[in-house]
């Protein structure tokens, strides 16, 4: 902005760049790190201590309580629950989501109410999901009532009570909740695919089998490796609905590292243990992005990101 002051010229220089970005990334910035930093690095600070989060943090025991929790079978139970999930979801959910995607694009009377109806058991509550399963598969229940109307009431068992099955009903479950929001990202992945490649490729004698493999899915390639990082991050950190379930039940059948950490630190008032446990679990979490990010997602970010030649 220029301005004349006694016949002369002044040229008003507004903030640089560089200050504008940072004041519009301070109020983020803050919240940041007042939410996420300064939590983590309370919960570190905890965890080297035996503290029940009552009295003052006096009694100092090291690195005594990662040794404990890594020591304990029924957390590195936990852990190897957590890593099922994140192979399940992988081998079965992501697949299944896909497929549905696939079938959901194609023009047909009808699709919008199908992409509701798949897509509403994201919307419900983790709480009110839990609740309503609880019911469905416990003795008595609509699932028991089912099988024994049809004439398989044989085949029933006591889905959640059992700890040989417990996992896998859990699991059930959690994909009937998280298949819907994967099935969306691979409907938005594809409508960014042009027809015209569709076209191309029957044109040149590629059948509806082959092109999905060698057309739609190499161009879907960057939409399922973002559903895949969710749903790794999204089993790892896996809770509400498994404490509403089965609370980690029976006899630690179904625990996860988030549900075990919750049973010792707020159930059992061993905040520092349960601190130590979630910088565990943070730890384990952030190694996993971190590596998903530079070996698998690698080419996608580097691809979104844009260079100002100006």
């Amino acid at each position: 902005m220029t301005t004349t002051v006694g016949g002369r010229s002044w040229v008003r220089r507004g903030p640089g760049r560089r200050t504008t970005i940072a004041l519009f990334l301070l109020p983020a910035l803050a919240l940041y790190g007042l939410f996420v930093l300064f939590p983590i690095v309370q919960a570190v600070h905890f965890s080297f201590f035996k503290w029940n989060g009552l009295t003052p943090l006096t009694d100092f025991v090291g690195l005594s309580n990662y040794q404990r929790a890594l020591a304990d079978p029924v957390f590195r139970g936990a852990v190897v629950h957590n890593v099922v999930i994140i192979v399940l979801s992988l081998a079965v959910q992501i697949p299944f989501a896909l497929g549905l995607a696939l079938m959901l694009n194609r023009r047909f009377r009808g699709r919008t109410v199908l992409r509701l109806v798949f897509f509403a058991p994201y919307v419900i509550a983790e709480v009110i999901t839990g609740v309503v399963w609880s019911l469905l598969l416990q003795p008595g229940g609509l699932a028991d009532g089912v099988l024994h109307a049809v004439g398989l009431g044989s085949l029933y068992q006591p889905w959640l009570a059992d700890p040989s099955t417990v996992l896998t009903a859990l699991f059930f479950v959690i994909s009937w909740k998280y298949f819907g929001f994967h099935m969306i990202l691979m409907l938005a992945g594809l409508q960014g695919i042009p027809r015209e490649l569709d076209e191309a490729a029957a044109i040149d004698g590629a059948t509806r089998r082959q092109a999905i493999r060698y057309v739609t899915i190499p161009l879907l390639g960057p939409t399922i490796r973002v559903s895949v990082f969710l749903s790794i991050i999204g089993a790892l950190q896996l809770f509400d609905l498994v404490w509403v379930t089965t609370q980690g039940g029976p006899v630690n059948a179904s625990n996860t590292m988030a549900t075990y950490l919750f049973d010792w630190g707020f159930r059992r008032f061993q905040l520092g243990y349960g601190s130590a446990v979630a910088v565990i679990l943070f730890v384990f979490a952030l190694i996993v992005a971190l590596a998903y990010q530079r070996f698998v997602m690698r080419r996608d970010i580097e691809g979104a990101v844009t260079v100002d030649g100006g």
